[in-house]
């Protein structure tokens, strides 16, 4: 024996060490697998969402092409000049032309109307992918008939079928088919804005084509021979910009499809991540647990001449083992939870996700797991360099001493290192990830500062007057080796965000209503031409409809800021300033201010200083700020051709959560009267009914006028909340079941002592039942703690949402925050009677037997 332990110098010999370890680990296989198993799930959602990322990237790669349908697009939110049009000619073999603008359409079967995409197309657009349609040859058909393709989910909220009609502007249209998908499309996006496709050769005859109507303009190009795309686009980029077109590449798709989806592969990972650390702090608070049980058998190795770091090592060899195995479970796991991923997102993302396995992610999971679980299980691991051979003989262990081990700042150190490095991986910014852990850490604290707040007004102002059962339940919640800390920091976290995920989607679905609430509008009339205004608003006098607001819209391009134009900033150039520069600025005039505006800072005149000529405007102070704007400073527009210049001489602070026309630029009065406009005219309707009748009156009359009808605004951004919560909550379960694993597992390591308490019990004369009780009362208190410390964070961090990032008032809805506080106890409560069974089962002689 002493061979197989000592060499012939007398050193332990480092196989014994390995040979102990799988020894001593024979009778705690189960309970060391138990430990773990808090983790497996943390890796499992980190695999997952790799293996989603993994084969996101390869996916977007190969069918990059048809996220765009064509090998060059280039667009304008404008008609072409000769110039352009010249150079579009020249490009591609084959070239397609699509317009596309929001427009009413109307369905006289049903007699509803509907604010749509209209897409004007023209060639043989998609030239990589397909329009899916059903039937499957509709998507060729309907180009060289007057037909169109209608979105499925306008089909089946209007109850339309193939061969029915809808009527765009002036132009009645049959329905071809139904559009399932077209290039870059997503669920998400078909949502918010229904897509209708109609041949191009007909848009004149609609009537929506007019001076002044905002038509983008797209025209796709296929190469038939090799042709350098980036090369080519890189030469004429120049040209592009001068005409203020904008291009896209299949490469250039790849990148854009790539950074967004990594940002919600990011989100994900960094959701899973949380769940992982709540997992190690139960493997942590378990370990701990074990390593105390485990003192006598390490004193008496220490008197056999066992070092004290060869002990460590030893344990240290079964917690890195054990993570081994729960980090291949964990990856296993992951990897068919990952198959289930594309239906859960499958309306966010616009490719055809694959599912192979990722052996890349497999092995980031394993190693992530091995790491991070021997990091957490280091806390309590270290302790045993501080056991003596005297603990033989002692009854306790000193915890005060190690409680002061400097080595334990090291191991918190490294587990902050390694959590701000994890997210640093996942988000590329150290900002972000400092602020990620902050966060973290401060959460962490608050629950845990929480959770010992309510043990020690629990302990402090014990209720001496309650029953029996009802006290011993209590006191269990601060007895020797409880876990109630842990439990209510890791469910408590998972209610937290499950929580606050209710309260931000409730908050900015009140948002909306509030502000269609009183006397507010709740439907906007947009597109009304000059020659309109008086008709349209006498229409909405004849509904017995108020007119709430009438405003003139002018579309322009910023030229120059202090005299800096385009021409002074690089094509390349990312800038806010080229950003200014580039985007088309939607302004009005008036010679007064509207009840959602302030002036800030300058002076307002509601009209032009004709001595001096003057234009002096108006602009949102949070855009002068991102601009770096002052007061006096100049700026250039372009009005159509006609340049005006303006000087700021004044900043507004506007509430843009009202439903009305808020502008970033108001003009005086006496500039803008002549120039191309269309108007904007809001009402107010006091039932579904009233909505109906005036658009399809509107319809039918003023065939180019939109409509956004704020009640369907309010079931789209429902149903988008909702899908965006599904996704949440998926990702958060992962949190909320790890809580409950670490709960189960505590039950069980904490077996043992609980025989022991209920031997007492029972030697007492405690009834079955009443030990029963005491364990129900017992979880129902701690599952109690738990989500009510998860739901005042939620309801904090909820306020803090509203307040700071929303703007608004934050009224809680009580019965989600009950079902989810009811849900919790009633979880704890049946995983703690379930694993618990057993110790009723032990007689007070069996467990006698066992101790002597």
């Amino acid at each position: 024996m002493d061979k197989e332990i000592f060499d012939n110098s007398g050193k332990v010999r480092g196989r014994w060490l390995f040979l102990m370890a799988w020894r001593d680990s024979r009778r705690n296989r189960s309970r060391l697998l138990l430990f773990i198993s808090s983790i497996i799930l943390g890796i499992a959602a980190l695999v997952a969402i790799y293996s989603l990322g993994n084969n996101l990237r390869q996916d977007i790669d190969t069918q990059a092409a048809s996220l765009i349908g064509a090998d060059l697009q280039i667009s304008s939110n404008k008609p072409v000049t000769n110039e352009s049009q010249r150079l579009i000619d020249s490009l591609g073999d084959r070239r397609s032309e699509e317009r596309s603008f929001a427009s009413m359409i109307y369905f006289p079967k049903s007699k509803g109307a509907r604010l749509v995409q209209i897409k004007a197309l023209e060639g043989d657009f998609p030239y990589y992918g397909e329009l899916e349609t059903l039937p499957s040859k509709a998507g060729n058909s309907f180009r060289q008939h007057q037909a169109a393709l209608v979105d499925k989910t306008l089909m089946l909220q209007y109850n339309a079928r193939v061969g029915d009609s809808i009527k765009v502007g002036e132009v009645t249209f049959v329905i071809a088919g139904t559009l399932l998908k077209a290039p870059g499309q997503t669920g998400f996006a078909a949502s918010i804005a229904p897509t209708v496709y109609i041949p191009l050769q007909y848009l004149t005859q609609t009537g929506l084509s007019q001076k002044g109507s905002r038509i983008n303009y797209r025209y796709y190009f296929k190469f038939d021979k090799l042709v350098n795309i980036q090369k080519l686009v890189k030469d004429i980029e120049p040209r592009l910009n001068r005409e203020g077109l904008s291009y896209d590449t299949v490469e250039t798709q790849k990148e854009n499809s790539a950074r967004s989806f990594g940002d919600l592969t990011q989100f994900l990972s960094l959701v899973g991540f949380i769940a992982l650390l709540l997992g190690c702090i139960g493997v942590a608070s378990a370990i701990h647990i074990y390593v105390k049980e485990k003192l006598g058998t390490i004193a008496i190795l220490r008197c056999l001449g066992v070092k004290a770091w060869q002990a460590f090592v030893i344990y240290l060899i079964q917690i890195v083992g054990i993570g081994f195995i729960g980090s291949v479970i964990g990856a296993l796991l992951g990897t068919i939870i990952q198959q289930f991923l594309p239906i859960v997102l499958k309306d966010f993302i616009p490719v055809k996700i694959t599912t192979g396995i990722s052996w890349a992610a497999i092995g980031q999971g394993i190693i992530l797991g091995v790491i991070i679980s021997l990091l957490f299980a280091l806390l309590p691991l270290i302790s045993l360099r501080k056991i003596s051979p005297l603990n033989t003989l002692r009854i306790s262990f000193n915890e005060n001493t190690l409680s002061k081990d400097k080595a334990k700042w090291v191991v918190y150190f490294l587990i902050l290192l390694f959590i701000i490095c994890f997210t640093y991986l996942q988000l590329n910014e150290w900002s972000e990830a400092f602020a990620f852990t902050g966060g973290l850490l401060v959460a962490f604290l608050i629950l845990t500062g929480i959770a010992n707040l309510m043990v020690w007004l629990v302990q402090s102002f014990f209720p001496t007057s309650w029953s029996y059962l009802w006290r011993q339940g209590l006191a269990n919640l601060y007895r020797p080796n409880n876990q109630t800390t842990i439990l209510i920091v890791s469910i408590g976290l998972g209610t937290a965000l499950i929580c606050t995920l209710f309260s931000v989607q409730s908050i900015l679905l009140s948002r909306v209503t509030l502000s269609a609430s009183g006397n507010q509008p709740n439907m906007v009339l947009f597109d009304i031409q000059s020659t309109q205004k008086n008709q349209v608003a006498a229409l909405a006098k004849q509904h017995r409809l108020p007119i709430i607001q009438q405003v003139p819209i002018v579309n322009m391009r910023l030229d120059s800021i202090n005299g800096q134009n385009t021409a002074n900033v690089p094509g390349s150039d990312t800038s806010t300033l080229r950003r200014a520069l580039t985007r088309e600025y939607r302004v009005t005039y008036r010679d007064s201010l509207t009840a959602s505006e302030s002036i800030t800072d300058g002076k307002w005149s509601g009209t032009t200083d004709g001595s001096t000529g003057t234009v002096y405007i108006s602009v949102e102070q949070g855009w002068a700020k991102r601009q770096r704007l002052h007061i006096g400073d100049t700026l250039a527009f372009n009005v159509q051709g006609a340049m005006i210049n303006t000087v700021i001489g004044s900043f507004r602070d506007v509430d843009w959560n009202r439903i009305q026309t808020n502008f970033l630029v108001v003009f005086p009065k006496g500039v803008l009267e002549d120039a191309p406009q269309f108007h904007v005219l809001m009402t107010r309707v006091t039932s579904d009914e009233a909505s109906a009748r005036f658009q399809q009156a509107v319809v039918s009359k003023f065939p180019n006028v939109s409509i956004i009808d704020l009640g369907l605004v309010l079931k789209t951004l429902n149903d988008i909340l909702e899908k965006i919560g599904f996704v949440i909550r998926f990702m958060v379960a992962f949190s909320i079941i790890t809580g409950l694993v670490v709960l189960i597992a505590s039950v069980l390591i904490s077996k043992y002592q609980r025989i022991q308490e209920s031997v007492l019990l029972r030697t007492l004369g405690a009834s079955r039942k009443q030990i029963l009780a005491i364990t129900a009362l017992e979880y129902f208190f701690l599952g109690a703690l738990a989500s009510l410390t998860g739901i005042l964070l939620s309801l904090l961090g909820s306020w803090a949402l509203a307040k700071y990032t929303f703007k608004t008032s934050f009224v809680p809805e009580p019965l989600p925050l009950v079902i989810v506080f009811v849900v919790i106890c009633v979880l704890t409560v049946v995983i703690g009677l379930t694993n618990s069974r057993g110790i009723l089962r032990r007689s007070p002689l069996e467990v006698l037997r066992a101790e002597v």
